[in-house]
């Protein structure tokens, strides 16, 4: 049962890492059938982020009362089939309406997979959370090339997204059944014991998660367990605000600063990609070696010097370097704050996750924002200054994260 759990949750985060690429790339496409000024895409854009953000507010709510499988099956066939509307909109109001509602969609299946993925992970007692984002990450370079062969055999966004979405959908409601199913509360970190055969550990004579207050916890363990989360979905805002800034500016910065051509500045967000989606597949190892919190300071600092080489360096190569450092060192971070927020025990299922992701969707939506405004003052190599300051906060805060002294395997096995 549980290794049905761990494949289902896999296919989810393909199936929304394929949806992704796929709109993404198609996205010049949906942006000439409307006519659409690069202001207006810009404008257009941020609905489905803005969708991210709002669901994340209350998604802990839906996970709480009906589990974390519906949501993620829900989620999974609204992601399939809404960019179906993009390509139909005739109008921007349509296409920005339809883009919110994807963004809540995929917003909603984030946090309900990743809830899934931490209780597999409970389930094996060893850390598996970066494997499912690096399944997403490959899902979404696949998607992207996908939707560029579409291009390039000249089908319509339309016929693209519904050729794609179609057996999306169809594939996310058959694997359904194998997620786990009943209260997200009923899990806990088990004992040296295996799991039981439905893949929920016993919660018998077991020390509660990560952080947790204890059912007896008062006001100083509430606020303690309100801070850690606090902590952690600044950290998550640190490490989207490093990736959102990477998606929207990396290109334009090698080629208006480094004076590269568009088809080598191209590549700058392409290393970026490939880069942490193989840091992704180590993740876990290195999570059982070292712990989350020296994982997560050991990537932000990474992270910082790589985004520092390319800011630097007058060389355009020695820039794609940067860029694929940067990559490196963020690959880890997110789905390792994701995994500690799991393990933290709330009044509701899902909060801890929720919010950290929210934090993390903020950051998401606000860094290239707040880069294209700070550069029209000064400048974007100053600018990038912002998500360098990012990584650096993730280097020195990643300290504070739970599991400092000792690695998440060791610790369940104490268990």
């Amino acid at each position: 049962m549980l290794r049905r759990a761990r494949v289902a949750t896999l296919v989810y985060f393909v199936v929304l890492g394929l949806a992704d690429g796929v709109w993404l790339a198609r996205i010049p496409a949906v942006k000439q059938n409307l006519g659409l000024s690069d202001g207006l895409l810009g404008v257009a854009l941020l609905a489905a982020p803005v969708g991210l953000v709002i669901i994340a507010a209350f998604a802990d709510r839906l996970i709480d009362r009906f589990g974390s499988a519906r949501p993620t099956v829900a989620g999974a066939v609204a992601i399939s089939l809404l960019p179906v509307a993009f390509g139909l909109a005739g109008s921007l109001g349509v296409l920005m309406a339809a883009l919110f509602v994807y963004g809540m969609g995929g917003g909603l299946m984030d946090v309900a997979m990743n809830s899934q993925a931490v209780r597999v992970e409970r389930g094996y007692r060893r850390p598996l959370i970066n494997s499912f984002h690096a399944c997403y990450s490959f899902g979404g370079l696949a998607g992207a090339l996908l939707g560029g062969l579409f291009a390039w055999a000249g089908v319509g966004p339309a016929l693209t997204f519904t050729a794609v979405g179609v057996p999306l959908a169809v594939l996310a409601v058959l694997r359904r059944r194998g997620l786990l199913r009943g209260p997200e509360a009923r899990d806990r970190p088990s004992p040296v014991g295996r799991p039981d055969p439905g893949g929920r550990p016993d919660p018998a004579g077991q020390p509660g998660p990560v952080g947790r207050p204890g059912p007896a916890a008062g006001a100083r363990g509430r606020r303690r367990t309100a801070m850690l989360i606090a902590v952690l979905g600044l950290l998550a805002l640190c490490s989207l605000l490093g990736e959102g800034a990477a998606g929207g500016w990396s290109a334009v910065y090698l080629r208006d600063n480094l004076g590269t051509s568009a088809a080598f500045a191209a590549l700058g967000y392409a290393a970026f990609s490939v880069t942490m989606a193989i840091g992704r597949l180590f993740g876990d190892r290195l999570t059982a070696r070292f712990g989350p919190a020296r994982l997560v300071s050991g990537c932000g600092l990474v992270a910082a010097i790589g985004l520092a080489v390319a800011l630097v360096t007058a060389s355009p190569a020695a820039g794609l370097v940067g860029f694929a450092l940067f990559g490196a060192g963020l690959s880890s971070t997110f789905p390792q704050l994701l995994s500690v927020a799991g393990n933290v025990e709330t009044a509701r299922s899902g909060t801890g996750i929720a919010r950290v992701a929210g934090a993390g969707y903020l950051g998401l939506l606000s860094g290239p924002v707040l880069i294209g405004s700070v550069a029209s003052l000064v400048g974007l190599r100053l600018a990038l200054g912002i998500p360098l300051a990012a990584a650096l906060c993730l280097a020195v805060g990643g300290w504070v994260v739970p599991g400092r002294r000792e690695p998440l395997t060791r610790r369940l096995r104490r268990r």
